[in-house]
């Protein structure tokens, strides 16, 4: 029974001495003029889709929950977002060639397609991030047409 406290003990004293190792936080108070949403002229409805359930992890900029200041939990998120804008970024979209667009408005249309975005990680917390049948519709016909433009 007193190795069961002891270890018990131990693993107290690491959670909360974890606690004390910050993460990097992925905030700005800026939009760059290169965001998707500065761009491309993207109407409020699409903006409130891709805000909701895409630039948390794919921009400069996430709104971060309560519970991201709990560690290990902060380093999950952490390598999320930093995974996230390493594969997409809209806030330096324009950055990117117009071949490059269409590569990843592509990406984007079929990963909408097949479910694999917003992840499954992410909706569970964040239920507004989903998109109904009608949003998915309209948000791949939106992103169609821009890609036709490029």
């Amino acid at each position: 029974m007193k190795i069961v406290k002891n270890i018990v003990l131990v693993l107290m004293v690491a959670f909360v001495g974890i606690q004390f190792i910050p993460t990097k936080r992925n905030h700005s108070d800026t939009v760059p003029i290169t965001d998707f949403m500065l761009v491309n002229q993207v109407p409020n409805n699409i903006k409130s889709m891709l805000q909701v359930s895409c630039y948390d992890c794919h921009s400069n900029n996430t709104n971060y929950p309560w519970y991201n200041k709990i560690q290990p939990v902060a380093w999950f998120l952490e390598d999320h977002v930093k995974e996230g804008k390493s594969e997409l970024n809209f806030s330096e979209w324009d950055a990117l060639s117009n071949r490059r667009k269409a590569s990843k408005l592509r990406s984007i249309i079929k990963q909408i397609e097949s479910n694999e975005m917003p992840l499954y990680s992410y909706i569970l917390t964040h239920t507004d991030a989903v998109f109904s049948e009608e949003e998915t519709v309209t948000i791949i016909q939106w992103m169609e047409q821009l890609k036709n433009r490029l």
